[in-house]
């Protein structure tokens, strides 16, 4: 069982979290599968170099082939003359992959079931705010006792939350449909709205 909070920190209920979600033996394994997916995925893949046959110059052969003691030498723009193109020069591309839906279900299941095992799960009865207050959303963060990064999950996107949460540092928002597997790993605890809580566990269970 689970303490259920309210946004002032008091205790107002408790709550059993879904063993087949929160109670597993998590798997390291594809949590890094998973980690590595994503970080591949937020590459640019923008990096570019010039390869000899893009380089200006070099059209003239610098020497004749033989008898002047020197290597023979095609073009002052091959990869080992100063000024010369890129040997395999990166070229702009996508790193993107995707992954088994399986695989990124148990990873997630993975991750939540080792933030359950390390009492990093905060859950609150209702993540509400009247205006968009930065303080005031630091101030309900300081009353749960959540005093590192974080990941605020509401049942749908808040735009006053979102924006009370954006500019505190290391804390983000989500919603309960779109949870990153990296994200959670990133965070220290998990702050679950009870609505959010019960839609994952129709989602994923």
């Amino acid at each position: 069982m689970t303490k259920v909070l309210n946004m002032a920190g008091g205790e107002v209920g408790q709550v059993e979290l879904n063993a087949a979600i929160f109670g597993i033996e998590p798997n390291m394994h594809v949590v890094h599968e998973l980690v590595k997916n994503h970080l591949a995925n937020c590459r640019q893949g923008t990096q570019s170099a010039l390869t000899r046959a893009e380089v200006s110059g070099g059209g003239r052969k610098p020497w004749r082939q033989k008898g002047t003691g020197h290597a023979r030498q095609g073009s002052t723009r091959a990869p080992q003359w100063t000024h010369g193109g890129i040997a395999f020069a990166p070229k702009p591309r996508s790193y993107r992959y995707t992954v088994n839906k399986k695989v990124r279900r148990l990873a997630l299941k993975s991750v939540l079931s080792a933030k359950a095992a390390e009492d990093r799960i905060i859950v609150v009865d209702s993540i509400r705010m009247d205006a968009i207050k930065t303080k005031a959303f630091k101030g309900f963060l300081d009353a749960v006792k959540c005093d590192g990064k974080a990941v605020v999950i509401t049942p749908e996107v808040d735009q006053t939350i979102v924006r009370s949460a954006r500019n505190i540092p290391g804390v983000s928002t989500t919603t309960a449909r779109l949870l990153n597997v990296y994200d959670i790993v990133n965070a220290k605890y998990l702050v679950i709205d009870q609505n959010a809580l019960a839609a994952i566990e129709e989602v994923y269970a």
